[in-house]
């Protein structure tokens, strides 16, 4: 039986993933597993850069729009999903590609998740209502004071991660990253993974452009259109919660769209965080021509 090999495309938002992705399921005549958790929901379409159609239609994509913000969908749930519809692409191809920029996302299929000790379920309600009375930076603090790793690399504009951490540091007194993956889980694959970065510079650059593109072709309307369901997880992200405050009069659009850059640029240094810790990652510059890296990949895969 041939080896099975999962390439998992990586990298910064805006740095171009997915065309790389759709070159690389075109090359191997393969499907691709979107990565990318703000691209799971139909709702979410112009503020998550969902692929284009002629994008969809170029390769066979999996996990994009395919469950909707009213439903409740973790970082488990994927893995799970992810890993069955892994074992039915890979009876039909020996390479599948993974396109994603949410390192947890990614992580959880190819290593597994990791384990956390039980802890008082009280303490995570506490910190709801901490959340509530005192915001989200009274949080973010207090987890860069108990743990500055995980502190550095988590999407801080992401209320649920930073109480689950906090949750992990109050009821144990040790560090959340105290308990990240030390070993991996087996998989039935190998992977091999394609980290596509740039200069900070054109990274930024990329990202105000493409947020200007957002912009113009609507984003406003739809987060307007989503206004009566603010309150569900997956909204509270970076492109719908700085328009919902223009929505409600805090701020004007200038600053709403000024906000998404810079917050978009947080998280894409964060992503960088991320990425960089794992040395398994084969880097290429975003002006590196397609050949080149598949040239590179092949001789990395044994088919």
């Amino acid at each position: 039986m041939n080896k099975k090999y999962l390439i998992a495309v990586v990298g910064p938002t805006a740095i171009g993933k997915t065309a790389l992705g759709i070159e690389l399921a075109r090359h191997f005549n393969t499907e691709i597993i979107s990565a990318d958790s703000r691209q799971f929901y139909k709702e979410m379409q112009i503020g998550t850069a969902v692929p284009s159609e002629a994008e969809l239609k170029a390769a066979k994509h999996h996990f994009i729009q395919h469950i909707s913000v009213e439903n409740d969908y973790s970082v488990g749930d994927f893995e799970r999903d992810a890993l069955q519809r892994l074992q039915e692409l890979f009876l039909k191809h020996d390479v599948v590609v993974m396109v994603g920029g949410s390192g947890l996302y990614i992580d959880a299929v190819v290593k597994g998740l990791d384990e956390f000790p039980e802890v008082d379920p009280q303490i995570r309600l506490n910190l709801k209502e901490e959340l509530e009375q005192k915001g989200l930076e009274t949080l973010q603090e207090e987890l860069k004071t108990l743990d500055l790793e995980y502190y550095s690399e988590v999407d801080l504009q992401n209320p649920q991660r930073v109480i689950r951490a906090l949750e992990i540091c109050r009821g144990t007194g040790k560090p959340y990253s105290d308990f990240r993956k030390k070993s991996s889980k087996n998989r039935f694959f190998d992977t091999l993974y394609v980290g596509v970065s740039a200069e900070r510079e054109i990274i930024y650059g990329r990202i105000n452009r493409r947020v200007d593109i957002m912009m113009q072709h609507g984003l406003l309307e739809e987060v307007k259109g989503l206004k009566d369901k603010r309150e569900r997880n997956a909204l509270n992200t970076v492109g719908y919660k700085e328009v919902f405050k223009y929505l409600d009069a805090q701020w004007d659009l200038d600053t709403a769209v000024s906000e998404i850059k810079k917050n978009t640029r947080r998280f894409a240094k964060r992503q960088l965080t991320w990425f960089r810790k794992n040395e398994a990652i084969n880097w290429f510059d975003a002006e590196t021509p397609v050949k080149e890296i598949i040239t590179a990949i092949q001789k990395k895969i044994t088919l």
